[in-house]
């Protein structure tokens, strides 16, 4: 088991609040984790996918009173929604029983849905945190390219060949898409999601062109927006919106889209190997996309991402806000020796943030022109980690 950076974090939150609500994709390691958690505790587990386990919960009132003080894992909670209101009930008892926190670790893959659940019924009781893939700081630097290739997900990173792990993300795409999203509601054609998700692909790290999408796909604008939507709850797609404070600048209103993992993104562009990938058009854009999210699993919390472009051409790839409102710009290169463009110093002169910083592949970290400076993906994270908030 490769260990977790959020572990601790879910662990301190558990003697905070009475219920924290542990979000991430399917296959990500939100089971794994949360066994891991409760290992020792003689805490009750439960997959709501499973028959049995759901049939346990029929009179979900009594169940958690006969594991009062214990704490009860819940997995795939989506699946059984009118639990949210057992689960406040069983809380406030608690509460009042002197058994305040930790009573719930819920895990979900769909999260929109999750928190609207949740919210209704749980405010002020339930913490929520996100679990991503596999990220850089979780694995040794000599395993940072496998990782890039592969993608987080655990059994595509730790398969025992490329081939291997590529068919195993294939496998990954067609679950989704023929079993899960149905599952979730949508009743939306397998093939027009697959086609809509490699078109997003191909857009990685540019803008989202909804009108576009729909004149290829022969669906309204309407309803590729809420294709987008779907793939963001799941947490498979990224939505950075622009950077929006007056700064008398007209600046591009249309948010840029990701593929969160590295993986999945190969896999629908069909890239098999690194020699694939580093000879594809697309390998600028894999890369961008691979350090924001590690950048944004590893940034401290209250972080918000944005980026910046103007009509003029000033642009800044990723804009961080940081708790106190300290702003970070980053650029993204894949180059060995990166030059940075006019542009990302335009755009740092109209926002003047407090780090300007230069991401690429190489261990140096340097100066570079207008108090930029150059790092590698782990420096820019310690970076980040130190700066006050």
């Amino acid at each position: 088991m490769i260990d977790r950076s959020i572990q601790s974090a879910v662990q301190k939150a558990l003697t905070l609040e009475a219920a924290v609500a542990l979000l991430g994709p399917r296959q990500v390691g939100k089971t794994t984790l949360a066994l891991a958690i409760a290992r020792g505790t003689g805490a009750t587990y439960l997959d709501l996918e499973n028959e049995n386990d759901r049939n346990k919960l029929d009179d979900p009132h009594s169940y958690f009173q006969q594991h009062a003080g214990k704490l009860v894992v819940l997995d795939e909670v989506q699946r059984m929604p009118e639990l949210f209101t057992a689960l406040r009930g069983a809380i406030d008892l608690g509460r009042r029983s002197g058994h305040a926190e930790g009573q719930f670790l819920v895990l979900g893959s769909a999260s929109q849905e999750l928190l609207r659940q949740s919210s209704e019924s749980l405010a002020g009781r339930i913490a929520y945190l996100e679990l991503g893939p596999i990220n850089a700081q979780e694995v040794p630097v000599t395993d940072v390219d496998r990782l890039w290739l592969r993608g987080g997900f655990p059994r595509s990173f730790l398969a025992e060949d490329d081939a291997t792990s590529f068919a195993r993300r294939e496998s990954f795409l067609r679950t989704y898409l023929e079993r899960d999203i149905p599952q979730l509601g949508p009743r939306i054609p397998a093939e027009t999601l697959r086609r809509f998700w490699t078109m997003v692909a191909h857009l990685q790290g540019g803008p989202f062109n909804a009108a576009r999408l729909a004149s290829s796909l022969g669906v309204s604008g309407q309803t590729v927006s809420r294709y987008l939507d779907l793939f963001c709850d799941l947490m498979l797609v990224r939505r950075l919106p622009p950077w929006s404070a007056n700064v008398g600048k007209r600046l591009v209103r249309t948010p840029k889209v990701y593929v969160r993992d590295s993986g999945i993104f190969h896999t629908l562009l069909r890239i098999h190997d690194t020699d694939s990938l580093l000879g594809h058009p697309s390998l600028g854009a894999s890369w961008e996309g691979f350090v924001l999210e590690t950048l944004m699993q590893n940034a401290p919390p209250g972080t918000d991402a944005y980026f910046y472009r103007t009509t003029g051409g000033a642009e800044i790839d990723l804009l961080l806000s940081l708790p106190g409102e300290q702003l970070v710009a980053i650029e993204v290169k894949r180059s060995s020796a990166p030059k940075v463009d006019r542009g990302f110093y335009e755009a740092c002169r109209d926002l003047q943030p407090k780090r300007r910083i230069v991401i690429y592949p190489g261990s140096d970290r340097y100066p570079l022109p207008h108090e930029a400076e150059a790092m590698g993906l782990r420096d820019a994270i310690a970076l980040l980690d130190k700066m006050p908030t």
